[in-house]
């Protein structure tokens, strides 16, 4: 029997079923160690093995940063800035709502962190200007992609403890398409706002005002910028960064703003633990699931597969970027990455794409 290729079927039908997406995983590999009689202490080290990561320590650090941030009154001040900086632009709040995106995911690393801070305040604003509602939603899902692609990011992260690749190298590489997609988000919006004739700020910033709201947003402003410049400069690494950004959001919270309570960070610890136990389940069940696969060799059959289909670098990375739209649609991005990487990124580097890139 092709245990392999049985799994992966279980584990599609369980989840076009509607099945949470770690009893999904789980459920077709328990089956396959029950029939193939392998021990339980096997799966135990298989799980511990995944988690025991130094890259992973980052994701619930960074996950912290972004609950942090949201207590400690920083994101409204990144949105007041961003609203002064861009207010006046074709689309008005829509064109804030993607520009705050971008500073914001140059602290958290995480769309959810994003959608959960920053574009609370971002749809009420839109919605009481004017904007219809489901634009407004519809914009601030599409803006926080932003997010896990900027550094630092939260997926890059994993995808990096996946494939051990440099994760610093791979962050500094986020930059480029992070700022493509938001060129395109706001030419996007701007024909938009042409058409609908959506509204705007009534004027131009001046400098002094530019000044005024720049002013209390620097201290969050200059997190991008330290821990890019930490890690191109050698001074810490991806994880280390992740707790030198805790100490920085603590020290501006308290002393710059002075907004960070006791209260707001045993509130920011408790999200925190909940978001990093669900994402860090699904990577811990995703390392059973795809050793499973890397001992009935599909990632073998699918690099088979891809060879038989082209050896052309450009066509297999169409075919892959397809693969993550589709998977897109119905998984998160921590999942799609744990289960599809093992699989399609060999054949893909093999044929001479480089594996930065292909992160």
């Amino acid at each position: 029997m092709d245990w392999g290729y049985l799994v992966l079927a279980i584990f599609f039908v369980l989840f076009v079923l509607g099945t949470p997406v770690v009893f999904a995983i789980v459920l077709p590999s328990l089956l396959y160690i029950w029939c193939e009689g392998i021990p339980l202490a096997t799966v135990s080290q298989r799980v511990l093995y995944a988690l025991d990561s130094f890259p992973l320590v980052a994701v619930p650090v960074f996950i912290f940063v972004g609950n942090l941030m949201n207590a400690g009154g920083i994101t409204d001040r990144i949105y007041h800035f961003a609203h002064t900086l861009a207010g006046r632009l074709p689309g008005g709040l829509a064109q804030v709502n993607i520009v705050g995106s971008l500073i914001f995911s140059g602290v958290s690393g995480a769309a959810l962190a994003d959608v959960g801070g920053i574009g609370r305040i971002e749809i009420k604003a839109m919605k009481d200007a004017g904007f219809p509602v489901p634009f407004a939603a519809a914009l601030t899902g599409a803006s926080a992609i932003v997010g896990p692609i900027f550094p630092p990011s939260i997926p890059i992260i994993i995808y990096a403890s996946v494939t051990s690749i440099s994760a610093v190298q791979l962050l500094i590489a986020g930059i480029l398409p992070a700022l493509l997609c938001v060129a395109m988000l706001m030419i996007a919006v701007w024909i938009a706002a042409v058409r609908k004739a959506y509204p705007r700020s009534a004027s131009w910033p001046t400098l002094r005002e530019m000044w005024t709201a720049f002013l209390p947003a620097a201290p969050a402003l200059l997190t991008p910028f330290l821990l890019v410049g930490g890690m191109l400069s050698g001074s810490f690494t991806p994880t280390e960064a992740s707790a030198v950004c805790v100490v920085y959001i603590l020290l501006i919270g308290r002393f710059a703003y002075r907004e960070m309570t006791l209260a707001f960070i045993h509130k920011a610890a408790l999200d925190t633990i909940r978001t990093s136990a669900a994402v860090l389940i699904i990577v811990s069940a995703a390392a059973m699931f795809g050793w499973i696969l890397a001992v009935e060799q599909v990632p073998q059959s699918f690099a088979g597969w891809f060879r038989d289909i082209s050896s052309n670098p450009i066509v297999l990375l169409l075919i892959v970027n397809l693969i993550f739209f589709v998977a897109g649609m119905f998984v998160d991005s921590t999942t799609a990455t744990l289960l599809l990487v093992p699989i399609v990124a060999p054949p893909v580097v093999a044929a001479g794409v480089d594996p930065i890139h292909l992160g």
